[in-house]
C-alpha cells in the first residue's frame, strides 16, 4: 500500500486515499455486478420537489460519526435510529458519509438510511471517478455530491451528465467565486457553498452570503457546514438559499434527532 505524505493538506490526504480505495472497490465489486443491484433500478426521489413543498424545511440532515478536524463527534448514535428521527422532525433531504477512513462512515449507513427513509438522500464523499456513481445508485442514494475543489470542470460535466443518465441529482460544492464560475453546468441540479476550508477546515458564513448571488436560479442554493442558530437558517433564506446542510450541530448532541427537532421548532420562532 501507497503510504500518504504526513505534511500534506489534509483534503490532498483525503484524494490520495480515496484513489486507492477506489480501484480496491473495482476489482473487488464489477461495474456490472453493481448495476444488477436490487436498488439500481429504483427511481431516484428529487430534491427540488422535496424543497417546493409548502412544509419544506430546506434542511438536509447530515449522518456524521467523526470528521479530521474534530475527530469523534458521535460513536453511540445508530444511523437507523438519527435518520428516521430527522425524518420525523422535518428533514427536507439526507446526507450520508461514505467515507471510513476520515469520516467513520460506511457503504453500509446509506443502504440502511435508504430502507428506512422516503425522502432524498446525498451520498456525501469525495468522488473522484464516475465508478463511484454507480456505487451511489446501487446503495440507494438519490443525489451526488461534486466538490469543485477536487475536480477538473471537465470532469465535473462528464460525472453530472452521467450522474443525470441514471437518474441521481448533482450537488456541486464550491468554496469561491472562482470555482462556481468554471464549473456550472446544465446537468447540476443544486450549487452548495461550502463555508468550511478544506484545507485547514476552518469555517466562515461569509462565503454563502458573497457568493450566493452569482448562482444561476435555474439551480436550488445551498449553504453548507457551520449552522448552528435557527436564526441563521432566517437569514440564509432571506438571503436567498433553500437548502441548508447541517450535521455538526446535531450529531454532538447526543440525540441528534431530537437537536434537530428543537432547531426547527425555533426557525420561526423568538431570536433567543
Amino acid at each position: 500500500m501507497n503510504k500518504l505524505p504526513q505534511d500534506a493538506h489534509i483534503l490532498d490526504r483525503i484524494v490520495a486515499k480515496k484513489k486507492l480505495e477506489i480501484a480496491a472497490s473495482k476489482k473487488r465489486i464489477s461495474s456490472i455486478r453493481l448495476e444488477e443491484s436490487e436498488l439500481f433500478s429504483r427511481e431516484c426521489y428529487s430534491l427540488k420537489e422535496f424543497t417546493q413543498g409548502a412544509d419544506s424545511t430546506g434542511i438536509i440532515a447530515e449522518f456524521k460519526r467523526a470528521s479530521p478536524s474534530k475527530g469523534i463527534i458521535n460513536h453511540h448514535s445508530t444511523i437507523k435510529n438519527t435518520t428516521e428521527g430527522y425524518v420525523w422532525a422535518g428533514a427536507t433531504a439526507l446526507s450520508v458519509l461514505t467515507d471510513s477512513d476520515f469520516f467513520g462512515g460506511s457503504y453500509i449507513d446509506l443502504i440502511t438510511a435508504r430502507k428506512y427513509s422516503k425522502i432524498p438522500i446525498l451520498r456525501k464523499d469525495f468522488m473522484l471517478d464516475e465508478y463511484q456513481l454507480l456505487e451511489a445508485k446501487a446503495w440507494g442514494a438519490d443525489i451526488i455530491l461534486l466538490i469543485a475543489t477536487i475536480l477538473h470542470p471537465d470532469e465535473i460535466i462528464k460525472m453530472a451528465a452521467l450522474a443525470k443518465s441514471l437518474g441521481l441529482g448533482v450537488l456541486l460544492e464550491v468554496h469561491n467565486q472562482r470555482e462556481l464560475e468554471r464549473s456550472l453546468c446544465d446537468d447540476l441540479d443544486a450549487v452548495g457553498i461550502n463555508n468550511r476550508n478544506l484545507n485547514d477546515f476552518s469555517v466562515s458564513l461569509d462565503h454563502s452570503y458573497k457568493l450566493v448571488s452569482m448562482i444561476p436560479d435555474q439551480f436550488l442554493k445551498v449553504s453548507e457546514s457551520g449552522i448552528s442558530n435557527p436564526k441563521t437558517i432566517r437569514e440564509l433564506k432571506e438571503a436567498g438559499f433553500t437548502n441548508f446542510l447541517i450535521g455538526e450541530s446535531f450529531m454532538k448532541e447526543d440525540d441528534p434527532a431530537k437537536a434537530m427537532e428543537q432547531f426547527v421548532s425555533q426557525i420561526y420562532g423568538s431570536d433567543e
